[in-house]
C-alpha cells in the first residue's frame, strides 16, 4: 500500500509540473510568505483534469474521482515536500497546516457521475464526485465558517502544548462543531485540548437552495408532458471563492461532494461545492421547415406571414381566424424574451369579459418556453426573505414566479385578485425591470440592515375581467373611450401593450362555441387540418432558438 501512495505522490507532482499547477502553488506561496504572518492553515486550489491525470496514473485518476478526500491528503503531501524543500514558507511547520481543495475541470460524462434529484434514491453516502444541474431558488446572505483552528494541550508540560500538532480543518459535509468543539482530548496525555484563538482562519459560506430544472414543466399552466417526477430542493453550500457566484433564478451545472448535514434531530442532504458553471439555454438552433415554406411563400408581403401565422395560432385552443390580435400580441411578446440586460421587453394587459378562454390561450402559450411560469395564487410574485431552515438563523432571499421566469413569461392572472401594495410593487418592477429586498439586520442576527437589488428579465402577462362586480360602470364616457376605472392609470401605462377582447361574453361567436364543443367531447383531438401541419413542436422550436 505504501508503494502504491508513493507511486500516486509521484504522479501528482509530474501532473502538477506539466499542468502548470506547480507554478501557480509557487506564486500562492508567495503570497503566505510576504505576509509574514502565520497561520493555522494554508489553503491551496488544485484544478484537476480527470482525462489528462488518468491517461498519466488511471490509480491516481480512479482515486481523485471516488475518493476525492484521500486523493487531497496525497497532494497535500507533494505540497508540503515542495515547500520543505524549496523553503517557499518558513512560517510552516507540519502536514496538517496544510488544506489543499481539488477541482476537477470536468467528470466523466457517465450516468454514474450525475447526481439527480428527480431520482430516487439520493445518494449521499459515498463521499466522491458528482455532477448536478439546477436552479437556484433561494439564496442565503454570505456568512464566516472557520476554515481551520489550531488547538494545543491544557497541560503545560505535555509537548503538544506549543506547536501545530492539532489543526482542524473543515471537511465537506462537517459543521461548525466538527471543526471547533470544546471536548478534544490529547492523544499523549488524554488533557483537554485548547483552541488558540489568534489562530483561527475564517472563511465565506454561503447556503443556496437549488431544485432540478424539470420543476419549470410543473410551474406551467399547460402541458403535453405527462411524465411523472419528484420536486425535491437539496442544499447547496458556497464556501470562500465560490460565495457569490450564483445569482437566484439561474441555471447552473455543479460539481462537488454530496453529504448529510446533522442539525439536531434533523438531517439535510447536502452537496459540497468545488466548481459552478453557468447553464445557458440549449434552444434548437433551427426554425422549423413548415416555417421555412410558409416564409417563403409570403415573402411578397412584409405582414402576410405575421398575419397567417396570428390566423393559425393556438388552433388546439381557439379556432383558426378568432381572437387574431391577441394571438399576434402574444406572438410579439414571445419573440420578446431573451435574458439579457436592457433588452426590450412587451408586456401584456388584456381586457376581457371572457376570462376563461383567455386563461386558456394564455396557459397554452406559455408552453412554448422552457421557462413559462403561472404564477400561483396566494404567493408572492417577487422576492421574499425568511429565516435558513439550516439554523444559522440568517436571512435567506427566496425567490419567486417573476425570477423562475427568468427570460420568458410570468402570467400572474387576473389583476384585480391583487392588493394595491402589490399593484404598486408591480407597476415599480414594469417600469425599472428591477426589484429591491430589504434584510433587516436585528431580525436575522447582522448588524446592519442590507438591501438587495435583484434584476427581473421576464415579461408580464395578466388580464382584467371588465365584467367583474367590482367594476363599477360609469356613464360620462365619450363614444368610443374604455373605462378602465378597475385598474391605476399608471399601472396600464407601465404595460407595454394594452388589448381589449373582440368577443363580448354574451355574444361568443359560433366558431368559438363549436370548438368548445367538441374539444369537450375529443379533448386529444386534432379538430383542424392546419393543427397537424403547425404543431406546437414547431412552435416550441422557433421560441427557443
Amino acid at each position: 500500500m505504501h508503494r502504491e501512495v508513493q507511486k500516486m505522490r509521484e504522479a501528482a507532482l509530474v501532473y502538477l509540473d506539466r499542468s502548470g499547477g506547480l507554478q501557480k502553488f509557487v506564486q500562492d506561496c508567495k503570497k503566505y510568505s510576504d505576509s509574514k504572518q502565520s497561520y493555522a492553515v494554508y489553503r491551496f486550489i488544485i484544478s484537476i483534469n480527470p482525462s489528462d491525470i488518468a491517461e498519466l496514473d488511471a490509480t491516481l485518476g480512479n482515486y481523485i474521482l471516488h475518493n476525492p478526500i484521500q486523493a487531497a491528503q496525497i497532494f497535500q503531501s507533494v505540497c508540503f515536500i515542495a515547500i520543505k524543500t524549496l523553503s517557499l514558507i518558513e512560517q510552516l511547520q507540519t502536514e496538517a497546516q496544510i488544506s489543499i481543495l481539488l477541482k476537477p475541470t470536468h467528470l466523466p460524462p457517465l450516468p454514474s457521475y450525475v447526481l439527480s434529484l428527480a431520482a430516487f434514491p439520493f445518494n449521499y453516502t459515498s463521499q466522491r464526485f458528482y455532477m448536478s444541474e439546477g436552479i437556484a431558488i433561494a439564496m442565503g446572505i454570505v456568512t464566516k465558517y472557520t476554515q481551520g483552528a489550531r488547538f494545543l494541550c491544557t497541560e503545560e508540560t505535555c509537548q503538544f502544548s506549543k506547536g501545530f500538532r492539532y489543526i482542524r480543518v473543515h471537511l465537506p459535509g462537517a459543521t461548525e462543531s466538527a471543526t471547533v468543539r470544546n471536548d478534544f482530548v490529547c492523544g499523549l496525555c488524554s488533557s483537554p485540548l485548547q483552541e488558540d484563538m489568534k489562530f483561527r482562519v475564517l472563511g465565506d459560506k454561503q447556503i443556496v437552495e437549488m431544485i432540478d430544472a424539470k420543476v419549470l414543466n410543473a410551474l406551467k399552466g399547460y402541458s403535453n408532458d405527462k411524465s411523472h417526477f419528484r420536486i425535491q430542493t437539496f442544499t447547496v453550500f458556497l464556501r470562500d471563492e465560490l460565495a457569490n457566484k450564483m445569482k437566484i433564478g439561474n441555471h447552473y451545472k455543479i460539481i462537488g461532494i454530496p453529504a448529510c448535514v446533522q442539525n439536531g434531530l434533523q438531517a439535510t442532504a447536502c452537496i459540497e461545492v468545488n466548481s459552478v458553471q453557468l447553464c445557458k439555454p440549449r434552444g434548437p438552433s433551427f426554425v422549423s421547415d413548415n416555417f421555412k415554406d410558409l416564409l417563403s411563400l409570403t415573402a411578397s408581403s412584409c405582414w402576410r406571414f405575421s398575419a397567417i401565422l396570428a390566423n393559425i395560432f393556438a388552433s388546439q385552443v381557439v379556432p383558426p381566424g378568432t381572437y387574431n390580435t391577441l394571438k399576434l400580441a402574444i406572438l410579439l411578446s414571445l419573440v420578446q424574451t431573451c435574458e439579457k440586460e436592457n433588452a426590450d421587453y412587451l408586456d401584456l394587459l388584456i381586457v376581457t369579459t371572457d376570462t376563461l378562454v383567455i386563461d386558456r390561450l394564455l396557459n397554452y402559450s406559455l408552453c412554448l418556453l422552457p421557462r413559462g411560469i403561472r404564477h400561483p395564487p396566494y404567493s408572492d410574485i417577487f422576492p421574499s426573505v425568511s429565516k435558513d431552515k439550516h439554523g444559522t438563523g440568517s436571512a435567506s432571499i427566496q425567490a419567486c414566479s417573476a425570477v423562475l421566469a427568468k427570460g420568458g413569461i410570468c402570467y400572474i392572472g387576473d389583476l384585480a385578485s391583487y392588493k394595491k401594495d402589490k399593484l404598486e410593487l408591480l407597476q415599480s418592477v414594469l417600469e425599472s425591470r428591477m426589484t429591491t429586498v430589504f434584510i433587516p439586520g436585528k431580525k436575522y442576527g447582522e448588524e446592519a440592515d442590507q438591501q438587495v437589488t435583484i434584476s427581473l428579465q421576464t415579461n408580464f402577462w395578466s388580464y382584467v375581467d371588465s365584467s367583474s362586480k367590482k367594476h363599477i360602470q360609469k356613464d360620462n364616457f365619450l363614444i368610443g373611450q374604455m373605462d378602465m376605472s378597475l385598474i391605476p392609470p399608471n399601472l396600464v401605462d407601465a404595460f407595454g401593450l394594452l388589448i381589449h377582447n373582440e368577443f363580448p361574453s354574451c355574444q361568443q361567436s359560433s366558431p368559438m362555441v363549436h370548438h368548445i364543443l367538441k374539444k369537450a367531447i375529443h379533448p386529444e383531438a386534432m379538430l383542424y387540418k392546419v393543427s397537424q401541419q403547425f404543431r406546437m413542436q414547431d412552435y416550441e422550436e422557433d421560441f427557443t432558438v
